[in-house]
C-alpha cells in the first residue's frame, strides 16, 4: 500500500510554484509507479489555489485549511480511480469543492470572520471580480472606491451569494476555469454553469453598484 504523504497545513507560498513546467499527468503515473513523494509536488503546485478557492466558499481561514488538507489526502487515496479524462486540476478542485460546499450547507449559522481580512492576494481578487461584475458602462472601479474599500465590500457581496452561484464566481472570475471544466468540478451541465454564472454576477452588480459609479462631472 502507499505510504500517504504528509498532509498540507499551509497553503503553498504564492508563485512559489508557478511558471515552472510540472506535467502533472506524469506525476500522477509516478506516484501510482510507488514514488509517493512526486505526490508533494502536486501539492505544493496546486495547494495554494484550492485553498483560496475553499476560503472563499467556506469564509474560515482554519476552515479552509483543513479543507484543502482533506482534499489533497482524499485524492491521494482515490488517485487510482483518477483516469486523467480531466486535469488533475479539475479533479483536485472538485474534490475540494464538493467538501467546502457541503461543510458550508453543515455550518451556515457559524460566523465568518477571516474573510475580509486584506491581503495582497485577496486584494488583486477582488480588483478582478469587481472588474468582471461591474457594467460595461460603469467607470473603472479602481477609480470610483478606495483597494481597500472594494477589498471589503466585493468580498462581502461574495458572501451574500448561495453557495452553488459563490462557486461559479470563485471559480470562473477568480480561478479561471472555463466553462467546460467548471462543469466537471461541479458535476453539472455547462448550461446550468453559464445560467448560474449570469444570475450570480447580475446580483453581485446591483450590491456594487453604489460602489462603482462615479459621481457625474459638474
Amino acid at each position: 500500500m502507499a505510504q500517504r504523504p504528509n498532509p498540507v497545513d499551509e497553503p503553498a507560498p504564492k508563485g512559489a510554484t508557478r511558471g515552472v513546467s510540472f506535467d502533472d499527468a506524469l506525476a500522477v503515473e509516478q506516484v501510482l509507479a510507488g514514488r509517493t513523494e512526486v505526490y508533494g509536488d502536486l501539492v505544493r503546485k496546486h495547494a495554494d489555489s484550492v485553498f483560496n478557492a475553499c476560503w472563499r466558499i467556506c469564509g474560515n481561514l482554519e476552515d479552509a485549511r483543513d479543507l484543502t488538507q482533506e482534499a489533497f489526502l482524499r485524492a491521494f487515496e482515490n488517485l487510482g480511480r483518477f483516469r486523467q479524462q480531466s486535469s488533475f486540476r479539475t479533479w483536485i478542485f472538485r474534490v475540494a469543492m464538493n467538501l467546502a460546499l457541503s461543510q458550508r450547507r453543515r455550518r451556515r449559522t457559524r460566523p465568518t470572520v477571516s474573510l475580509d481580512q486584506p491581503t495582497d492576494a485577496a486584494g488583486t481578487q477582488a480588483e478582478r471580480l469587481a472588474q468582471r461584475v461591474a457594467d460595461e458602462r460603469t467607470p473603472d472601479p479602481e477609480a470610483t472606491v478606495s483597494e481597500a474599500e472594494l477589498h471589503g465590500q466585493v468580498l462581502k457581496a461574495l458572501q451574500g451569494l448561495d453557495e452553488e452561484h459563490r462557486a461559479v464566481v470563485v471559480l470562473r472570475d477568480i480561478e479561471g476555469f472555463d466553462y467546460e471544466q467548471i462543469a466537471a468540478v461541479l458535476e453539472v451541465p455547462t448550461g446550468t454553469v453559464k445560467s448560474r454564472l449570469h444570475r450570480a454576477r447580475l446580483a453581485l452588480r446591483e450590491v456594487l453598484a453604489p460602489h462603482l459609479v462615479r459621481e457625474p462631472e459638474q
